[in-house]
């Protein structure tokens, strides 16, 4: 059963459309990564504002950690966001170059680069996931304990 799988997927053509499809759907991960990396700087750039606002405020004393914090946090989101969007857009770049030279090697680097991208958030998302249920257990077991 493998090999027929195997034999079949060898023989697997892309048609016109498939191209034209892959084609629109490289420009519009090229746009989506641009935009991403911008969104990466600009989130490094507030975590850097906010931190000095929190240290700035007048309450200041009584959350003397809130800006560290700030920029910490923002700095790892904006971490954990830059990988996804740079396999986005390693995917646009390589994919644009396989369908207009034909190549087969650059093609498959672009789809390997499309399921890093989908891998990575689908791990990310699990590890939310998990994170969130995690906070709701502990704030259920801290309402019952305030009970």
């Amino acid at each position: 059963m493998e090999e027929n799988v195997m034999r079949n997927s060898a023989e697997l053509k892309l048609n016109e459309s498939a191209i034209g499809f892959l084609k629109e759907t490289a420009k519009w991960a090229n746009f989506l990564a641009i935009m991403g990396f911008v969104g990466i700087v600009l989130m490094v750039l507030i975590a850097f504002f906010m931190g000095t606002l929190f240290t700035a405020l007048p309450n200041a004393d009584e959350l003397p950690y809130a800006g560290p914090i700030m920029i910490i946090t923002y700095l790892i989101v904006a971490f954990l966001y830059f990988f996804p969007i740079l396999y986005m857009y390693r995917f646009a770049t390589k994919m644009k170059v396989a369908l207009n030279r034909n190549n087969q090697e650059v093609l498959n680097d672009a789809l390997m680069n499309l399921k890093s991208h989908y891998k990575f958030i689908g791990i990310l998302t699990i590890v939310f996931l998990a994170f969130y249920t995690v906070i709701l257990l502990l704030g259920l077991i801290a309402g019952l304990a305030a009970m």
